[in-house]
């Protein structure tokens, strides 16, 4: 038991940490796309090509023409990110305390 605690600690640490990560990607992203620089183009389309599968599902249930050309997507994947890690990946990491914690009284 002590091992699947320490493997979801661990696994949830680090998809806590890629999860930050692309937060900080469509934030730049979204940055990037309020100002035109042409020597960025390269990392624009990288930025492009790591968040646009994520937010082009959002964008067809709330398409930015109906907000007065101002695309919220950004806002509501970052929201269900934060969402996900704040139930699902601290979930994970607290149960795998807790295993620890019985596994210690069981001695």
């Amino acid at each position: 038991m002590i091992l699947l605690a320490n493997f979801l600690i661990a696994a949830g640490r680090v998809i806590h940490l890629v999860l930050m990560i692309y937060v900080w990607v469509i934030i730049i992203r979204a940055v990037l796309s309020w100002v035109q620089v042409p020597s960025l183009a390269p990392l624009y389309s990288i930025l492009y090509f790591l968040t646009e599968p994520v937010l082009r599902p959002v964008r067809r249930y709330v398409p930015p023409y109906r907000m007065g050309g101002l695309d919220i997507s950004p806002i509501i994947i970052i929201l269900l990110i934060f969402f996900l890690d704040s139930f699902i990946i601290r979930s994970m990491i607290l149960y795998g305390q807790q295993i620890l914690r019985d596994s210690a009284l069981s001695f």
